[in-house]
């Protein structure tokens, strides 16, 4: 078995940020008087349960396109697009928090390594059978 340091790294920072967005959720509840289950009624409160939710929804694109791109195309381009993926959400969730529509940036932050790594991923796929 082929050890993939960078793509584990990444891949528990990954873990972590989303860790993170759900203790700004937890907080926030207390803030806005929230109690679970409940996941509406204060706007600020909804916002930051979207980052927290939103994130969570990404989390079974990026974990296997990272592992898949770390075993075909190598194991820093995938810690690398984890890394940017991380960062993109960190800026989602800071534009989300101010305000819905500051989110975008953020998002496309993300969404160009989960594209780049599922392009990268099905090329070297081609090559390999080819």
């Amino acid at each position: 078995m082929q050890a993939y340091p960078l793509t584990a790294l990444a891949t528990i920072l990954a873990l972590l940020v989303y860790a993170a967005f759900g203790a700004v959720v937890s907080r926030a509840r207390g803030t806005y008087g929230i109690a679970a289950p409940a996941i509406a009624g204060h706007p600020e409160f909804e916002r930051r349960h979207r980052v927290h939710a939103n994130t969570l929804e990404q989390m079974p694109l990026l974990l296997p396109l990272l592992w898949m791109t770390a075993a075909t195309v190598g194991d820093r381009w995938a810690a690398l697009a984890g890394i940017v993926w991380c960062v993109g959400r960190l800026v989602y969730a800071r534009g989300y928090y101010r305000a819905a529509a500051q989110r975008e940036i953020g998002f496309y932050i993300g969404a160009v390594p989960l594209v780049a790594m599922l392009v990268a991923i099905v090329v070297a796929v081609l090559l390999r059978l080819a």
